[in-house]
Parts: C-alpha cells; sequence; structure tokens
C-alpha cells in the first residue's frame, strides 16, 4: 500500500517564500520516491486540514515561528500523525537562541559570550564592546541580524521600527572573526562539514543563503583534521545535548586567523534546515552518499510521534 505524506510547507511566518521552495523540491522528490503526496500550506487551520486528510505521515518543511518552534509539532502529537525533524521540546529549545545557549553550554559545547535585551534597550546603547551581533531570540534565516562593527558609533537605529516584525527580545554576542562552518547530522551520525563563502565577500545573509551563487560551499571543508573531527563532534553534542531528532544542522564560527583566538563556537542549531536546491543537508548528504530522493525517503521512515 503506498504511503501518503503530508508535505507542510509555506505557513505563516517570516521564512515562508524559503518553506514554499523547501516544501516543493521535498514534495516532488517524495512523488518521484512513489509516496502519494499532499501539499499542504499550513495556515490557522492546518490541524483541520490534516484530520481531514489523515495522511501516513507529516513532513515537516516548515521554517521559523509555528513550524520549526514546537507549536506544529504539538499539533501532530495530539493528531497522532508520524512527523519528520525534532519533537515538541527539541524543536521549542532550539528556536530559542538563548535557552538553547544555556543548555549546549551545560553539555560543554562551546558558544559565543553574549546577552539577552529588548531591542529598544539595543537600539540605545551598544549592548557589547564592539564588535558583536544582534540577532532575534527566535528567527531564522538571517532575519532581523545585524553585525556591528568596530567604529560604529551607534547601534542599529532599525531596531526603533514601529513595523518591526521579528520580536522584542535580541540576543547579543561577541563577534567571531574567522570562517564559517556547518555540521549536519543525520541518523544520529555527523556528516561531513562545509566551509561557507559568501560571494560577495561578506556574511551568510539571506541573499548569501537562498540566491543562486550567493555562497561558495567548499565540501570537505579544508581544516586540520584534529578541527574537522572537533566541528563532527560538537554538531552531534549539541544535537544530543537538545534532544533533536531526524536531521539537524549546527552552525560554527572558527577563528583561525593568524594571531587570532583559535575559538571554535557552535552559533546555532537549526531543526528544520533547508531543503532548497541551494541548501546545505541535501549537498552535505550527497557527499555522503544519499540522494536527495533517498533523504527525504529517509525522513519519512524515520517519521514517528512521542519524538
Amino acid at each position: 500500500m503506498t504511503k501518503h505524506v503530508a508535505v507542510l510547507m509555506g505557513g505563516l511566518s517570516a521564512e515562508r517564500e524559503i518553506s514554499l521552495r523547501s516544501g516543493e523540491a521535498c514534495a516532488k522528490a517524495l512523488e518521484e520516491q512513489g509516496f502519494q503526496v499532499s501539499r499542504v500550506d499550513a495556515g490557522h487551520d492546518v490541524a483541520n486540514v490534516l484530520a481531514a486528510l489523515k495522511p501516513d505521515v507529516a513532513f515537516n518543511a516548515l521554517h521559523g515561528k509555528f513550524g520549526e518552534d514546537g507549536c506544529i509539532q504539538g499539533a501532530l502529537e495530539l493528531l497522532r500523525i508520524p512527523y519528520t525533524h525534532s519533537g515538541v521540546l527539541a524543536s521549542s529549545v532550539a528556536m530559542k537562541k538563548d535557552i538553547a545557549k544555556t543548555v549546549m553550554a551545560a553539555a560543554g559545547v562551546p558558544t559565543p559570550k553574549g546577552r539577552v535585551l529588548h531591542r529598544l534597550d539595543a537600539a540605545k546603547a551598544h549592548a557589547l564592546p564592539l564588535p558583536y551581533v544582534l540577532k532575534p531570540v527566535s528567527e531564522g534565516s538571517s532575519f532581523g541580524v545585524f553585525i556591528v562593527s568596530e567604529g560604529q558609533e551607534h547601534p542599529p537605529q532599525e531596531l526603533w521600527r514601529e513595523d518591526w516584525t521579528h520580536g522584542d527580545m535580541m540576543l547579543a554576542e561577541q563577534f567571531i572573526a574567522g570562517r564559517e562552518l556547518t555540521c549536519a547530522v543525520m541518523n544520529d551520525k555527523a556528516l561531513d562539514v562545509v566551509e561557507i563563502l559568501a560571494a560577495d565577500g561578506g556574511w551568510y545573509d539571506y541573499h548569501a543563503k537562498y540566491a543562486k551563487g550567493g555562497s561558495k560551499h567548499v565540501l570537505p571543508a579544508n581544516l586540520k583534521q584534529n578541527i574537522y573531527q572537533e566541528v563532527q563532534h560538537l554538531a552531534l553534542e549539541a544535537h544530543r545535548a537538545l534532544g533533536c531528532r531526524g536531521v539537524s544542522r549546527a552552525d560554527f564560527r572558527y577563528d583561525d586567523r593568524p594571531g587570532g583566538t583559535g575559538e571554535l563556537v557552535v552559533l546555532e542549531v537549526n531543526t528544520q534546515p533547508g531543503m532548497t536546491e541551494t541548501s546545505l543537508v541535501p549537498e552535505m548528504a550527497a557527499y555522503a552518499g544519499f540522494s536527495f530522493g533517498e533523504l527525504v525517503r529517509w525522513m519519512v521512515e524515520d517519521a514517528s510521534c512521542d519524538r
């Protein structure tokens, strides 16, 4: 009997467009793998839609609020529909960057020093010694992120805007210079490490993440073997500390500049990594020998409740 998979996509967050791209790519691949697929644009009525559809599995291709923060996971638990990726608690904790840092630090995973403050306080005076990074505590895809550089007289004044939509609480973290690295975990095993180079020489912002040619991915990353293995180890430790399931992706900074600090830190863990044509997890999985179709098939087979 053909398994019926509902691909949850779109949604209500700032990352809606990326989720639509992720979801469509996954839906097509699942159809090619022989599954019956229903595409579900997850609005406020998603529980009613799923209750009527009665799928065998929900493939969660949502990003951001309501899709990545434990909300949809809770609805799926109540409906008893097996689903992909992490469960309620891990999703909620990982989405709250400040709480995730506390949990990871308790497990011995290094993270940048920082503090949480209201965005209006962050707009009044520098939250940390320059340079530092300001980011919403519960947002993804680099929305609302600022790098406050040396010599910048004032904090970001965009934080005063009345139409600000990224939440009132901000996480200020020391800026770690050096290289941008990422490593995915699949089936409780770390995949290979990627170095990300923004095409314009800048940082890995929304454009670099999702525009074709916006970034260059070096896979495997050119690192000393002990550092490479440490990145993999920390990605797995962060995944386990947060209680993640299925596939996750940890993002790192590594300061190996001449005279640099040598710091290797985890910035955050993504419980719903992007699955678009420019996304990192499909690339890492392919390097490990999994085609895109095999990756999404494994995710469906791994789906469960009580995650």
